[in-house]
């Protein structure tokens, strides 16, 4: 039967009318930058003295890395696209007993950070899946190697043989728990009930997360008592543990309080030693693989973020609308679907919702060859996992193998040692995991660089967007917390970007030059931190000084510089507001990427060149998804969260203090003593847009009196550096 008849098909796709105007934009923008780099090239050479020389090459150099930049971004204006499913008409193609088998990864590393009644949520809502209950199967990925998470799932386990059941009667849309009794949900007998034993689960969950450790109380049987014992051992700790797996459900076995089948329900804690170094993500993720392999061996495999509860039962269904169609898309690898978020405040102070990342680029890239991993909401094809489309390479024991067909259950002891035994941190010694099978080792951004590796590979993917969000997710309510997200990601761009793989050589190769600059765009995102550090302090600094840097407002080549500025944010303005998005978000949007540019993007810069040296860094930090009853009132507020000291605020308190200097001082001086406005407009115009741009940040210095101010110590180093930094300008441009 055809998947595309006239009147019954399962999804559509559309090229955007945009496509077009941005192809003739790309071709007008291209023309003015390679006329600027020849005004550039000019003044170098017609440069009288050697500080003017240096000015206008920082300049000139800050310029080309904006301009490459800019040019990867056009790998997503070229061609973008827009898909529409129809899972309405799926069971006229696909009868529910021929659904395939599913396997959901959902990994948490640490119940401090990651509280565990947030990750049971998680797990609930995609049990409650509108699907064959005995085709799903949830792992969960417990790499804090925690009791506090083990009995979460345990007290989850048996709130779903309520929940579960509870969830299809009802038809309930919302089906994490949590979400749902957070909703304006019908007050009946049964509601209030179902809501008194989430209460006391969540309870329950919470108070042995805040003793830091399972008493005898909670323990309600022996079988709980001899699955805890496994972490009381003298040398059991975080770091250093055998590996354990608990079946917590078995769909053979386990019934719902209406006699229905449960989904397998896995808590896996790989071995760790302190002898073995190991991977994060990406390790427990191949670990994951192949206990599943082992267990259970679906088909399709869906991984998914601690916090990112799923929004929508149907989700599956709109999935296999794909997934169920082999003429899609040839070659198809996986199914990415964006990250949304709930409680975001008004305005979107910090930008959480990555914009660009999750819903303004993927479908530039999915008209192309499809849109990159983002770790989570994406379903693969198990076999993407083992090589490319023409060439699967098989792994070193059949039973890992993605066609492999799993006889026993899950629970059986054979399967169950050979689960332990491929979930050892030794297992992947001298093996081809994490480098050609399995997520890839060899960047901090595992999932960006596992979906790059296996599209050079000549897998494809696609984008799915639908109105209803498929999942949401917590965001960070503090800055400090957004910007050290930020920098690991910098961090782990930047290994990828100047490594043997990197998108700028390996990737065009492999898969054109389009599809290798959207990934370049990624790979290089903190480079932008030059640009924008430049600008940042150069025209102020020169301002300060009554040096001008820029063509005059009576030049022609100023008409040069106001198109390519306004070129750019109206075009970056018209994608946010065109993906449903608003003004205010945008202009947090810009503000934040100026903010990462001067923190997050700049400090990764520095730790991946040291990193490279040889010199010690960070590892992988957690973002913590805890929040404080001030913090959230702050946030909801839209009020920024600076409150701890950290180097990353330095340079933004500098950059504040410089431009408010240099825009007042500066500009008055120029206007009212000099005259010569005409030839410091730009750089005027410069401080005052970071002016516009600081005011969260002069608020926090000197206005606010809470727990979430600047601390009063960065605010006088950034103030004694900004000093140093005018009295060495001053002396260098008088020299």
């Amino acid at each position: 039967m055809s998947f595309a008849t006239a009147n019954l098909r399962l999804h559509s796709l559309r090229r955007l009318r945009r496509r077009l105007l941005n192809r003739v934009f790309a071709v007008a923008y291209t023309a003015v930058i390679l006329a600027l780099f020849y005004h550039h090239a000019l003044t170098l050479l017609q440069s009288t003295n050697f500080k003017a020389f240096c000015i206008s090459f920082t300049i000139f150099v800050s310029d080309i890395i904006l301009a490459y930049m800019w040019s990867t971004t056009q790998s997503y204006h070229m061609n973008p696209v827009s898909r529409q499913e129809y899972p309405e008409n799926l069971e006229k193609f696909l009868d529910r007993k021929d659904f395939p088998a599913m396997d959901i990864f959902i990994c948490t590393a640490d119940p401090y950070k990651e509280p565990p009644i947030n990750v049971v949520n998680t797990a609930l809502s995609v049990m409650a899946y509108d699907f064959p209950t005995e085709k799903l199967s949830v792992y969960v990925s417990d790499d804090g190697g925690s009791e506090l998470t083990l009995f979460a799932f345990m007290e989850a386990a048996e709130f779903s043989r309520i929940w579960l059941p509870f969830c299809r009667e009802n038809n309930v849309i919302e089906r994490c728990p949590d979400a749902y009794f957070s909703s304006n949900y019908a007050q009946n007998p049964k509601t209030l009930e179902i809501k008194m034993k989430y209460d006391s689960m969540k309870t329950r969950v919470e108070s042995v997360v805040e003793e830091g450790k399972v008493s005898d109380e909670y323990i309600s049987n022996e079988k709980q008592h001899q699955v805890l014992n496994q972490y009381r051992t003298k040398d059991f700790t975080r770091q250093n543990h055998p590996s354990i797996i608990q079946v917590m459900l078995d769909t053979k076995n386990d019934k719902d309080l209406m006699e229905n089948s449960m989904p397998n329900l896995v808590y896996v804690s790989r071995e760790k030693s302190k002898a073995t170094p190991h991977h994060f993500k990406a390790g427990a993720l191949n670990a994951l693989l192949r206990v599943s392999s082992i267990m259970t061996n679906a088909p399709i495999v869906l991984t998914l973020d601690c916090d990112m509860y799923s929004n929508d039962p149907s989700t599956l269904q709109r999935v296999l609308c794909y997934l169920s169609d082999k003429s899609s898309r040839p070659n198809l690898g996986y199914i990415q679907i964006p990250q949304r978020y709930h409680g975001l405040n008004k305005a979107d102070i910090y930008a959480s919702e990555h914009k660009h990342l999750f819903q303004i680029n993927p479908p530039g890239m999915d008209g192309l060859d499809g849109p990159s991993y983002v770790g989570t909401g994406c379903f693969f094809h198990r076999c993407t996992f083992f090589g490319g489309p023409s060439s699967l390479v098989q792994p070193e024991i059949p039973e890992l193998g993605p066609y492999y067909i799993v006889k026993k259950p899950i629970a059986n002891q054979e399967i169950l040692n050979q689960a332990h035994h491929v979930a050892g941190c030794n297992y992947e010694y001298l093996t081809i995991w994490g480098s050609k099978i399995g997520f890839r080792y060899g960047s901090l951004v595992e999932d960006y660089y596992t979906g790059y590796r296996l599209q050079c590979e000549g897998w494809k993917s696609i984008f799915c967007d639908p109105n209803r969000p498929a999942f949401l997710g917590d965001v960070p309510i503090s800055l400090i917390d957004v910007l050290n997200q930020n920098k690991r990601w910098a961090v782990g761009l930047l290994e990828v970007g100047f490594s043997k793989y990197s998108p700028l050589t390996f990737g065009i190769k492999s898969m054109g030059i389009l599809m290798g600059q959207a990934y370049a765009h990624y790979a290089f995102w903190p480079i932008w931190s030059v640009p924008i550090t430049v600008y940042a302090f150069l025209p102020s600094l020169t301002l300060l000084n009554g040096v001008p840097i820029f063509p005059k407002v009576s030049d022609p080549w100023f008409l040069a510089y106001v198109f390519l500025f306004l070129g750019a944010y109206v075009q970056d303005c018209l994608d946010f507001i065109l993906t449903k998005g608003k003004f205010q978000r945008w202009w947090s949007d810009q503000r934040t990427w100026l903010i990462r540019g001067l923190s997050s993007y700049l400090f990764g810069f520095v730790e991946f060149i040291t990193k490279q040296l040889g010199i010690a860094t960070h590892g992988f930090n957690v973002t913590s998804k805890v929040m404080d009853d001030e913090q959230s009132k702050r946030y909801d507020e839209g009020i920024f969260e600076f409150g701890v000291e950290s180097p990353l605020f330095v340079p933004l308190g500098m950059a504040a203090i410089l431009n408010l200097m240099a825009f007042f001082y500066g500009g008055i001086v120029q206007i009212f003593k000099e005259r010569n406005s005409d030839g410091f407009f730009v750089q005027m115009f410069i401080a005052g847009f970071g002016v516009l741009n600081c005011l969260p940040i002069y608020g926090a210095m000197v206005l606010r009196s809470d727990k979430g101010r600047m601390p009063t110590r960065t605010t006088i180093i950034s103030t004694l550096f900004v000093g140093g930094l005018c009295v060495v300008t001053s002396s260098a441009l008088m020299m």
